[in-house]
């Protein structure tokens, strides 16, 4: 919920969902405080829309009015259970809400940012279709120094020319390649992909995690990498955080004051 620029972190996310074409949307929440605050921003507030409208102001309200008017949210409460965690989770709590479908599997604290006004998420479900398989992954482009930083999503090339994914290797000591492909927690998968987070044990940290749901399902599966167009801010550290912030300022042609002005 931290913002970028007037908008929180997760809005930009659930923009590109309704972009990319879905219509019901489920956030997975902490329990307590913190789920509050996404709930709320989250659901329609008359009383606000009017307050604004009142005193002439109703642009104030737009930038979560066009949420709600293009898709619905179901939030879903996420136990603090210290025997249970990590990044499988929210699907594996979201499996009802899914019943079966394809669904989009997005982490909150992620930002795409794009100058031409276009929507990763609906590329990657048009290259899925394109390649005609079931899941795809999409993903950034690093220099392959910085690999170590990330979860490495390794490819092979099939006759076709699409890169599917052959393996996942979390933070690499060392990478050879002058670029690497790294994940950054945005997936189209079926509903066929749910068991493979059911079934999952937990990792060495204790930690259930997506990644390896979905690399054990790309070994059954074709699952397509798809790089993304968009400039990848990783909101999760300050250092992320900031330079979306100074991007996204950029982009607006918004610049700092300077001392007096």
């Amino acid at each position: 919920m931290l913002p970028v620029l007037d908008q929180p972190v997760l809005a930009y996310a659930v923009a590109d969902c309704i972009t990319a074409g879905a219509s019901e949307i489920a956030i997975v929440t902490a329990d307590g405080e913190p789920g509050r605050q996404v709930r709320h921003y989250f659901t329609e507030d008359a009383g606000l829309a009017a307050y604004f409208a009142a005193r002439s102001q109703p642009g104030r309200y737009e930038p979560i009015a066009h949420l709600h008017d293009q898709a619905s949210f179901t939030f879903i409460e996420q136990p603090r259970d210290a025997s249970r965690y990590g990044t499988a989770l929210p699907a594996i709590l979201a499996a009802d809400f899914t019943g079966g479908d394809d669904f989009f599997l997005i982490a909150g604290d992620d930002l795409l940012m794009r100058d031409d006004g276009g929507s990763d998420l609906a590329d990657l479900a048009a290259a899925r279709t394109a390649a005609g398989t079931p899941a795809a992954l999409a993903a950034a482009t690093v220099p392959g120094r910085e690999a170590h930083r990330y979860g490495i999503l390794q490819a092979r090339t099939t006759a076709g020319g699409h890169q599917l994914l052959d393996d996942l290797i979390e933070k690499p000591a060392w990478y050879e390649q002058a670029t690497a492909y790294v994940n950054i927690s945005r997936a189209l998968l079926p509903g066929d992909a749910l068991p493979y987070f059911s079934k999952l044990t937990p990792a060495a940290s204790g930690e259930y995690q997506a990644t390896d749901a979905i690399a054990a399902f790309a070994r059954d599966h074709g699952t397509l990498i798809h790089p993304v167009a968009g400039r990848y801010y990783d909101c999760g550290n300050p250092a992320g955080w900031l330079a979306a912030n100074n991007a996204a300022a950029r982009a607006r042609g918004l610049s700092p004051r300077e001392p007096g002005q």
